[in-house]
């Protein structure tokens, strides 16, 4: 077993930008004693080709991203950013093969959901999710897939990759009131009122693993997002880092009444105490590597 990691990657970021680079570091030490962690490889452009639109790709490597685009995205577009989310999609990539041969594939990056196929948005350049299912399907993997989206934000991109594909189902448990505004059409879409705790995300989540579970997936992708912590700067929910536990367990016990290979990605967490954000990632593959490993 393996986990992938851009935490080596550097990103020009102005001085004070929320984007929470520290986190990527900080989980990738806290496993580095259970697991190798290695530098996430970088995704072929091809692999890009299949999933987003051709012409948006090339624009990136040639123009990049204008300042309204920039500002859409919510990071300013550099040389530095393009290569981080490369090599972010590429772990994604790494680990859906991981878990297709070892059972458990692990990205301690990813959970760019809000890419959609022809532009960024909300910090996601790429869609590492809908790249790696474009990878597999051309390396001739057939499996219905499941994307499990837990971040505290609708993964409209991630939505919008498979509205007409059905063999991938998407759900995704999210902030009714929290960006993005405009929701777009998953299978599943679980909206939630602000500041709900433990108790009522958890059966809230426990109704919804019931409906995704009888697809029947012979694969699934977990965006396993901790910005539904309490004291999060965008997540506007409020669990307990206990309720965060009992929500990974949850979702690993169904992925192993399944019997299904499991791929975890990192997904969005910003919390006003950055420790606290680290130690509910770090938690997270600790408890898939006990559970499934």
């Amino acid at each position: 077993m393996r986990a992938y990691t851009t935490a080596h990657l550097k990103v020009d970021l102005p001085q004070g930008h929320p984007f929470p680079l520290y986190k990527y570091q900080g989980v990738a030490e806290a496993l580095k004693e259970l697991l190798p962690v290695l530098p996430a490889p970088e995704v072929p452009r091809e692999a890009l080709h299949l999933a987003h639109r051709p012409e948006y790709v090339e624009r990136l490597f040639t123009e990049g991203l204008s300042r309204q685009e920039s500002l859409r995205l919510g990071l300013p577009f550099s040389p530095s950013l393009l290569r981080r989310a490369l090599f972010a999609a590429g772990g994604t990539l790494a680990a859906a093969r991981d878990a297709l041969e070892l059972g458990l594939g692990l990205n301690l990056s990813g959970g760019t959901h809000h890419a959609y196929p022809d532009r960024a948005e909300g910090y996601s350049l790429f869609n590492d999710v809908a790249v790696a299912v474009a990878w597999l399907r051309r390396e001739g993997f057939r499996g219905r897939v499941l994307v499990v989206d837990l971040d505290a934000h609708q993964g409209n991109g991630t939505a919008v990759f498979f509205q007409k594909d059905p063999t991938v189902f998407t759900l995704s448990l999210h902030g009714e009131r929290n960006y993005p505004l405009r929701k777009e059409r998953s299978d599943l879409d679980v909206g939630l009122p602000d500041g709900v705790g433990d108790e009522a995300y958890l059966y809230a989540l426990d109704e919804a693993l019931e409906i995704a579970q009888a697809f029947r997936p012979e694969l699934v992708f977990y965006n396993a997002g901790v910005d539904v912590l309490k004291g999060d700067r965008f997540g506007r929910l409020g669990l307990s880092l206990e309720g965060v536990r009992k929500r990974d367990e949850r979702v690993f016990r169904m992925v192993k009444a399944l019997g299904v290979p499991l791929v975890v990605v990192m997904g969005g967490g910003y919390n006003r105490d950055p420790r606290l954000t680290v130690e509910a990632h770090a938690g997270t593959y600790r408890l898939a590597l006990s559970s499934l490993a």
